[in-house]
Protein backbone atom coordinates (compact mmCIF):
# COMPACT_ATOMS: atom_id res chain seq x y z
CA UNK A 1 0.00 0.00 0.00
CA UNK A 2 1.19 3.51 -1.00
CA UNK A 3 2.29 5.41 2.06
CA UNK A 4 -0.07 8.72 3.05
CA UNK A 5 1.29 11.27 5.59
CA UNK A 6 -2.54 12.73 5.20
CA UNK A 7 -4.73 13.41 8.11
CA UNK A 8 -7.73 14.36 6.44
CA UNK A 9 -11.19 13.55 7.31
CA UNK A 10 -11.21 11.55 3.42
CA UNK A 11 -8.31 9.63 4.53
CA UNK A 12 -9.25 8.54 8.12
CA UNK A 13 -12.64 7.65 7.11
CA UNK A 14 -11.45 5.36 4.09
CA UNK A 15 -9.20 3.51 6.44
CA UNK A 16 -12.20 3.31 8.79
CA UNK A 17 -14.31 1.78 6.14
CA UNK A 18 -11.36 -0.70 4.84
CA UNK A 19 -10.94 -1.82 8.15
CA UNK A 20 -14.59 -2.64 8.76
CA UNK A 21 -14.63 -4.56 5.64
CA UNK A 22 -11.63 -6.71 7.15
CA UNK A 23 -13.73 -7.81 10.11
CA UNK A 24 -16.58 -8.17 8.44
CA UNK A 25 -14.95 -10.68 6.18
CA UNK A 26 -12.96 -12.61 9.82
CA UNK A 27 -16.07 -12.19 11.47
CA UNK A 28 -15.24 -11.75 14.80
CA UNK A 29 -13.71 -8.14 16.59
CA UNK A 30 -10.02 -7.73 16.91
CA UNK A 31 -7.72 -6.91 19.91
CA UNK A 32 -4.59 -5.02 18.48
CA UNK A 33 -1.60 -3.76 21.19
CA UNK A 34 0.22 -0.60 20.70
CA UNK A 35 3.65 -1.08 22.38
CA UNK A 36 4.70 2.58 22.15
CA UNK A 37 3.85 5.63 24.81
CA UNK A 38 3.85 8.16 21.34
CA UNK A 39 0.94 6.33 19.58
CA UNK A 40 -1.10 5.92 22.78
CA UNK A 41 -1.00 9.93 23.11
CA UNK A 42 -1.63 10.17 18.98
CA UNK A 43 -4.47 7.37 19.26
CA UNK A 44 -5.83 8.95 22.02
CA UNK A 45 -5.24 12.66 20.96
CA UNK A 46 -7.21 11.69 17.18
CA UNK A 47 -10.04 9.94 18.93
CA UNK A 48 -8.97 6.38 17.69
CA UNK A 49 -10.03 3.94 20.33
CA UNK A 50 -13.39 5.14 20.55
CA UNK A 51 -13.98 5.31 16.50
CA UNK A 52 -12.43 1.82 15.67
CA UNK A 53 -15.11 0.37 18.07
CA UNK A 54 -16.57 -2.35 17.92
CA UNK A 55 -15.00 -3.75 15.18
CA UNK A 56 -11.28 -3.08 17.09
CA UNK A 57 -10.37 -2.65 20.36
CA UNK A 58 -7.25 -0.82 20.72
CA UNK A 59 -5.11 -1.98 23.97
CA UNK A 60 -2.09 -0.22 25.37
CA UNK A 61 0.95 -2.08 26.60
CA UNK A 62 4.33 -1.15 28.43
CA UNK A 63 5.52 1.53 25.37
CA UNK A 64 6.33 4.01 28.07
CA UNK A 65 10.36 3.46 29.68
CA UNK A 66 9.47 5.33 32.49
CA UNK A 67 6.24 3.56 33.58
CA UNK A 68 7.96 0.01 33.04
CA UNK A 69 11.29 1.21 35.48
CA UNK A 70 10.22 -0.46 38.87
CA UNK A 71 10.11 1.28 42.41
CA UNK A 72 13.83 -0.44 42.85
CA UNK A 73 15.30 1.55 40.29
CA UNK A 74 14.33 5.18 41.52
CA UNK A 75 15.32 3.38 45.54
CA UNK A 76 18.80 2.66 44.54
CA UNK A 77 19.24 5.98 42.67
CA UNK A 78 18.16 8.03 46.32
CA UNK A 79 20.46 5.35 48.25
CA UNK A 80 23.48 6.28 45.99
CA UNK A 81 22.72 10.42 46.77
CA UNK A 82 22.21 9.94 50.48
CA UNK A 83 24.84 6.85 50.79
CA UNK A 84 27.61 8.87 48.42
CA UNK A 85 26.44 12.03 47.82
CA UNK A 86 26.30 11.61 44.21
CA UNK A 87 24.80 13.95 41.95
CA UNK A 88 22.24 12.33 39.94
CA UNK A 89 21.31 13.54 36.39
CA UNK A 90 17.85 12.08 34.72
CA UNK A 91 15.33 12.96 32.27
CA UNK A 92 12.34 15.12 32.73
CA UNK A 93 9.72 12.27 32.87
CA UNK A 94 11.62 10.69 35.50
CA UNK A 95 11.71 13.62 38.01
CA UNK A 96 8.05 13.06 39.72
CA UNK A 97 7.79 8.86 39.30
CA UNK A 98 7.35 7.68 43.00
CA UNK A 99 9.74 5.77 44.96
CA UNK A 100 9.12 3.73 47.98
CA UNK A 101 10.13 6.88 50.09
CA UNK A 102 9.28 10.06 47.28
CA UNK A 103 10.65 10.37 44.26
CA UNK A 104 13.44 12.39 42.86
CA UNK A 105 11.68 15.59 43.14
CA UNK A 106 11.21 15.08 46.86
CA UNK A 107 14.63 14.04 46.83
CA UNK A 108 16.15 17.41 45.55
CA UNK A 109 13.53 19.52 47.79
CA UNK A 110 15.60 17.79 51.05
CA UNK A 111 18.87 19.15 49.98
CA UNK A 112 20.03 16.31 47.44
CA UNK A 113 22.11 17.87 43.87
CA UNK A 114 19.42 16.20 41.01
CA UNK A 115 19.57 17.70 37.96
CA UNK A 116 17.11 17.56 34.91
CA UNK A 117 18.96 17.37 31.48
CA UNK A 118 17.88 16.53 27.86
CA UNK A 119 20.43 14.63 26.72
CA UNK A 120 23.10 12.49 27.99
CA UNK A 121 25.87 14.43 26.81
CA UNK A 122 24.55 17.42 29.19
CA UNK A 123 25.80 14.75 32.15
CA UNK A 124 29.59 14.97 30.46
CA UNK A 125 29.77 18.80 31.49
CA UNK A 126 28.24 17.97 35.00
CA UNK A 127 30.81 15.51 35.62
CA UNK A 128 33.52 17.88 34.12
CA UNK A 129 32.27 20.78 36.84
CA UNK A 130 32.19 18.42 39.39
CA UNK A 131 35.16 15.92 39.78
CA UNK A 132 35.32 15.53 43.06
CA UNK A 133 31.53 14.05 43.47
CA UNK A 134 29.81 10.91 41.48
CA UNK A 135 27.88 12.35 39.15
CA UNK A 136 25.68 9.51 37.69
CA UNK A 137 23.14 9.67 34.87
CA UNK A 138 19.96 6.91 35.27
CA UNK A 139 20.16 5.66 32.20
CA UNK A 140 16.55 4.57 31.34
CA UNK A 141 14.66 4.50 28.02
CA UNK A 142 14.38 1.19 25.19
CA UNK A 143 16.75 0.77 22.54
CA UNK A 144 16.02 4.50 20.95
CA UNK A 145 17.93 6.15 23.71
CA UNK A 146 20.58 3.40 24.62
CA UNK A 147 22.95 4.17 21.88
CA UNK A 148 23.37 7.60 22.60
CA UNK A 149 24.35 6.84 26.25
CA UNK A 150 26.75 4.79 24.75
CA UNK A 151 27.87 7.33 23.16
CA UNK A 152 28.14 9.43 25.81
CA UNK A 153 30.04 6.67 27.63
CA UNK A 154 33.04 6.41 25.19
CA UNK A 155 33.27 10.27 25.30
CA UNK A 156 33.69 10.38 29.11
CA UNK A 157 36.73 7.87 28.90
CA UNK A 158 38.33 10.03 26.07
CA UNK A 159 37.42 12.90 28.58
CA UNK A 160 39.07 10.98 31.68
CA UNK A 161 36.20 11.45 33.45
CA UNK A 162 36.78 9.00 35.70
CA UNK A 163 33.72 10.07 37.90
CA UNK A 164 30.91 9.82 35.11
CA UNK A 165 28.61 7.03 35.97
CA UNK A 166 25.79 5.41 34.50
CA UNK A 167 22.87 3.73 36.83
CA UNK A 168 21.61 0.92 33.73
CA UNK A 169 18.24 0.79 33.42
CA UNK A 170 17.98 0.38 30.02
CA UNK A 171 15.59 -2.27 28.02
CA UNK A 172 14.68 -4.03 25.34
CA UNK A 173 11.13 -4.12 23.32
CA UNK A 174 11.30 -7.85 22.04
CA UNK A 175 11.19 -9.95 24.72
CA UNK A 176 8.84 -7.96 26.15
CA UNK A 177 6.53 -8.60 23.62
CA UNK A 178 7.31 -12.17 23.75
CA UNK A 179 6.22 -12.52 27.18
CA UNK A 180 3.24 -10.62 26.08
CA UNK A 181 1.87 -12.51 22.48
CA UNK A 182 2.38 -15.68 24.89
CA UNK A 183 -0.18 -14.68 27.50
CA UNK A 184 -3.53 -16.33 26.78
CA UNK A 185 -5.41 -14.10 28.85
CA UNK A 186 -4.93 -11.31 26.99
CA UNK A 187 -5.97 -12.74 23.27
CA UNK A 188 -3.94 -10.43 21.48
CA UNK A 189 -4.47 -10.81 17.29
CA UNK A 190 -1.50 -8.37 16.66
CA UNK A 191 0.84 -5.81 17.61
CA UNK A 192 1.19 -2.23 16.40
CA UNK A 193 5.02 -1.73 16.61
CA UNK A 194 7.31 1.46 18.14
CA UNK A 195 8.43 3.35 15.56
CA UNK A 196 11.24 4.67 17.32
CA UNK A 197 12.46 2.04 18.43
CA UNK A 198 11.98 0.14 14.89
CA UNK A 199 14.60 2.72 14.05
CA UNK A 200 17.28 1.01 15.90
CA UNK A 201 16.14 -2.37 15.53
CA UNK A 202 15.11 -2.60 12.38
CA UNK A 203 11.48 -4.03 11.63
CA UNK A 204 12.80 -7.37 11.18
CA UNK A 205 13.78 -8.17 15.34
CA UNK A 206 10.07 -8.50 15.26
CA UNK A 207 9.70 -10.95 12.91
CA UNK A 208 9.37 -13.99 15.48
CA UNK A 209 5.71 -12.63 16.46
CA UNK A 210 4.71 -14.01 13.49
CA UNK A 211 6.74 -16.97 13.25
CA UNK A 212 6.89 -18.27 16.79
CA UNK A 213 3.08 -17.32 18.19
CA UNK A 214 1.06 -16.70 14.24
CA UNK A 215 0.56 -12.78 15.73
CA UNK A 216 0.25 -10.36 12.60
CA UNK A 217 1.97 -6.59 13.56
CA UNK A 218 3.25 -3.86 11.95
CA UNK A 219 5.65 -1.12 12.32
CA UNK A 220 4.15 2.46 11.89
CA UNK A 221 4.42 6.16 12.03
CA UNK A 222 2.82 8.72 14.38
CA UNK A 223 0.12 10.06 12.83
CA UNK A 224 -3.41 8.97 12.74
CA UNK A 225 -3.28 7.45 8.85
CA UNK A 226 -0.35 5.75 10.01
CA UNK A 227 -1.57 4.11 12.55
CA UNK A 228 -5.23 3.52 10.50
CA UNK A 229 -3.22 1.86 8.23
CA UNK A 230 -1.31 -0.33 10.64
CA UNK A 231 -5.08 -1.48 11.98
CA UNK A 232 -5.73 -2.68 8.50
CA UNK A 233 -2.62 -4.53 8.05
CA UNK A 234 -3.21 -6.79 10.91
CA UNK A 235 -7.03 -7.15 10.05
CA UNK A 236 -6.09 -8.41 6.40
CA UNK A 237 -3.43 -10.54 7.36
CA UNK A 238 -6.02 -11.94 9.98
CA UNK A 239 -8.61 -12.09 7.52
CA UNK A 240 -6.08 -14.05 5.01
CA UNK A 241 -4.56 -16.25 7.95
CA UNK A 242 -1.44 -15.01 7.54
CA UNK A 243 0.90 -13.90 9.90
CA UNK A 244 3.96 -11.08 8.75
CA UNK A 245 5.78 -8.29 10.09
CA UNK A 246 4.75 -5.56 7.84
CA UNK A 247 7.41 -2.23 7.82
CA UNK A 248 4.68 0.84 6.83
CA UNK A 249 7.37 3.18 8.03
CA UNK A 250 9.63 2.55 5.44
CA UNK A 251 10.24 6.44 5.48
CA UNK A 252 12.65 6.17 8.57
CA UNK A 253 12.57 2.34 9.38
CA UNK A 254 14.36 -0.60 7.38
CA UNK A 255 14.66 -4.45 8.23
CA UNK A 256 17.91 -4.05 9.86
CA UNK A 257 17.68 -0.89 11.55
CA UNK A 258 21.05 0.86 12.44
CA UNK A 259 23.92 -0.95 12.61
CA UNK A 260 25.94 2.06 13.77
CA UNK A 261 23.50 2.45 16.78
CA UNK A 262 23.53 -1.45 17.11
CA UNK A 263 27.00 -1.85 17.19
CA UNK A 264 27.84 0.67 19.78
CA UNK A 265 25.08 -1.18 22.14
CA UNK A 266 26.64 -4.23 21.26
CA UNK A 267 30.03 -3.25 22.27
CA UNK A 268 28.86 -1.22 25.66
CA UNK A 269 25.82 -3.40 26.82
CA UNK A 270 25.48 -6.81 27.60
CA UNK A 271 21.66 -8.62 27.81
CA UNK A 272 20.76 -9.41 31.59
CA UNK A 273 17.29 -9.99 33.32
CA UNK A 274 15.65 -6.74 33.97
CA UNK A 275 12.40 -5.95 36.10
CA UNK A 276 9.36 -4.53 34.31
CA UNK A 277 6.41 -2.68 36.55
CA UNK A 278 3.77 -4.90 35.87
CA UNK A 279 5.43 -7.54 34.22
CA UNK A 280 8.04 -8.94 36.48
CA UNK A 281 11.38 -10.03 35.61
CA UNK A 282 11.64 -10.89 31.89
CA UNK A 283 15.18 -12.61 31.32
CA UNK A 284 17.88 -10.74 28.72
CA UNK A 285 15.08 -8.20 28.51
CA UNK A 286 18.22 -5.45 30.25
CA UNK A 287 20.98 -4.01 29.13
CA UNK A 288 23.57 -4.21 31.89
CA UNK A 289 26.97 -2.74 31.09
CA UNK A 290 30.06 -4.70 29.30
CA UNK A 291 33.09 -5.37 31.58
CA UNK A 292 34.67 -2.89 29.98
CA UNK A 293 32.20 -0.33 31.28
CA UNK A 294 32.38 -1.88 34.74
CA UNK A 295 34.29 1.41 36.05
CA UNK A 296 31.23 3.77 35.10
CA UNK A 297 28.80 0.98 37.00
CA UNK A 298 27.03 3.15 39.20
CA UNK A 299 25.10 -0.63 40.31
CA UNK A 300 28.22 -2.04 41.79
CA UNK A 301 28.36 0.91 44.23
CA UNK A 302 27.67 -0.29 47.75
CA UNK A 303 24.55 1.06 48.92
CA UNK A 304 21.86 0.48 51.40
CA UNK A 305 18.18 0.48 49.57
CA UNK A 306 14.95 -0.32 51.37
CA UNK A 307 12.54 -3.09 50.37
CA UNK A 308 10.36 -1.58 47.35
CA UNK A 309 6.63 -0.07 47.76
CA UNK A 310 4.35 0.58 45.03
CA UNK A 311 2.21 3.37 45.58
CA UNK A 312 -0.97 2.15 47.58
CA UNK A 313 -4.32 1.48 45.37
CA UNK A 314 -2.48 2.29 42.00
CA UNK A 315 -2.57 -0.07 39.42
CA UNK A 316 -0.28 1.06 36.99
CA UNK A 317 1.49 -2.08 36.25
CA UNK A 318 -1.73 -4.02 35.14
CA UNK A 319 -2.35 -0.84 33.14
CA UNK A 320 1.08 -1.70 31.73
CA UNK A 321 0.10 -4.89 31.18
CA UNK A 322 -2.61 -4.34 29.01
CA UNK A 323 -5.02 -5.89 31.60
CA UNK A 324 -7.18 -2.71 32.44
CA UNK A 325 -7.50 0.44 31.72
CA UNK A 326 -6.62 3.68 33.31
CA UNK A 327 -10.48 4.04 34.32
CA UNK A 328 -10.63 0.50 36.16
CA UNK A 329 -8.18 2.33 38.32
CA UNK A 330 -9.81 3.37 41.32
CA UNK A 331 -7.30 6.19 42.01
CA UNK A 332 -7.99 7.43 38.37
CA UNK A 333 -8.64 11.25 37.74
CA UNK A 334 -9.14 11.69 41.54
CA UNK A 335 -6.49 11.82 43.60
CA UNK A 336 -4.06 10.85 40.92
CA UNK A 337 -4.24 13.30 37.83
CA UNK A 338 -1.35 14.95 35.60
CA UNK A 339 -0.81 17.58 38.29
CA UNK A 340 -1.03 15.19 41.11
CA UNK A 341 0.43 12.15 39.88
CA UNK A 342 0.13 9.30 42.44
CA UNK A 343 1.59 6.47 39.52
CA UNK A 344 3.81 6.36 37.03
CA UNK A 345 1.59 5.90 34.01
CA UNK A 346 0.08 8.88 35.25
CA UNK A 347 3.49 10.92 35.50
CA UNK A 348 5.55 10.78 32.55
CA UNK A 349 4.00 12.79 29.16
CA UNK A 350 4.42 9.16 27.71
CA UNK A 351 2.27 7.58 30.03
CA UNK A 352 -1.09 5.29 29.32
CA UNK A 353 -3.18 7.14 32.12
CA UNK A 354 -1.59 10.58 31.51
CA UNK A 355 -3.41 9.98 27.73
CA UNK A 356 -6.55 8.94 28.96
CA UNK A 357 -6.78 11.77 31.54
CA UNK A 358 -5.48 14.44 28.99
CA UNK A 359 -7.60 13.58 25.95
CA UNK A 360 -10.67 10.26 26.52
CA UNK A 361 -12.02 11.18 30.00
CA UNK A 362 -14.57 13.34 28.76
CA UNK A 363 -16.28 10.18 27.58
CA UNK A 364 -16.12 8.59 30.77
CA UNK A 365 -19.18 8.90 32.79
CA UNK A 366 -18.56 10.93 35.90
CA UNK A 367 -15.48 13.37 34.54
CA UNK A 368 -16.08 16.96 33.36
Amino acid sequence: MEETLLYDRRTVEALRAAIAREVDRLGRPLQIMEVCGTHTHAIAEAGLREALKPGVRLISGPGCPVCVTPVSYLDRAEALARNHGALLCTFGDLFRVPSSTGSLERLRAEGADVRILYSPRDALAVARDNTSRPVVFLAVGFETTAPTVAAALLEAESLGLGNFYLLPGHKTVPQALRLLAADPALRLDGFLLPGHVSVVTGAGAFAFLGREFGLPSAVVGFTPADILRGVLEIARQRAEGRAETANLYGRVVTEEGNPRARALMERLFRPCDAEWRGLGVIPGSGLGLAEEAAPHDASLLPAEVPPPREPRGCRCGEVLKGAVEPPQCPLFGKPCTPDLPVGACMVSSEGTCAAWYRHERWRLEGFP
